[in-house]
């Protein structure tokens, strides 16, 4: 195995990582432009892993390529402004004040 194998994990699980973020900024605020970034993080995290695989096969430069692709992908979603003095901790953990949840039911 090769070094590229392990810089594709590292890939691989940041892809998973802002997905995740993004799931959980959506569950907290019900911003609708967060619900598109993780149903697309889902799309995402699929090409990332299909890149690793690839990786661990024997196709390095392949694999990191797709991993590559779905990381840039995933950062050109349009989000919404969540954020305004929060710290860089609260920010890469997804802390984000709650906002009113509408309700879905029409009962």
């Amino acid at each position: 195995m090769s070094y590229l194998v392990y810089v594709g994990v590292f890939g691989w699980s940041g892809v998973i990582f802002l997905w995740i973020r993004d799931a959980r900024i959506f569950y907290r605020t019900a911003y609708p432009l967060y619900r598109s970034a993780a149903y697309w993080g889902v799309a995402y995290s699929a090409l990332a892993t299909a890149g690793l695989a690839i990786t661990i096969a024997g196709q390095e430069i392949l694999g990191l390529g797709i991993i590559l692709g779905s990381l840039y992908l995933q950062g050109r979603r349009p989000r919404e402004k969540v954020w305004t003095a929060e710290g860089t901790i609260d920010r890469l953990l997804g802390n984000a004040a709650r906002g009113k949840i509408k309700a879905h039911n029409k009962t």
